[in-house]
């Protein structure tokens, strides 16, 4: 059964930086209990073309950034397409955000989640049903 979030790709990338202090810890935590419940999130073909480029601008090598894409796979994967586009576009005109937000609000709208895991958008911000969840700030 699919978990009721979509993760933005900051915290996937946080949670892989071992030098990403009190980040690298709750997105690791966070990270972990989707793999250890084996209750997949939604994420996008963004999400992982977003990390794949930020995992090798880091120093990693293709075949381990190759490999730890491939892992992700399992997870929920909203594609892209025109429709999705179409739809980021509208996002982007509704919240005034920008357009690569606007897409990952857009592909958390069409798996049809009620969290968007994120540290990019309002904390709390309820995005027309989709509320922004910043694992990072402390209550």
């Amino acid at each position: 059964m699919p978990a009721d979030c979509f993760v933005d790709t900051n915290i996937l990338i946080y949670a892989l930086d071992n030098d990403g202090g009190v980040k690298h810890v709750r997105a690791r935590e966070l990270v972990l209990k989707f793999w250890e419940a084996n209750s997949w999130p939604w994420i996008s073909v963004q999400v992982l073309q977003e990390m794949h480029m930020n995992l090798e601008r880091n120093g990693l090598g293709r075949k381990e950034v190759t490999n730890i894409i491939h892992d992700y796979f399992a997870w929920n994967v909203v594609d892209n397409n025109l429709s999705l586009f179409r739809m980021g576009l509208i996002e982007q005109e509704r919240w005034k955000l920008s357009l690569w937000d606007s897409m990952i609000l857009a592909a958390a709208r069409k798996a049809g989640v009620s969290r968007l895991y994120t540290e990019d958008l309002n904390n709390g911000q309820d995005y027309g049903g989709i509320v922004a969840v910043n694992p990072f700030v402390v209550h």
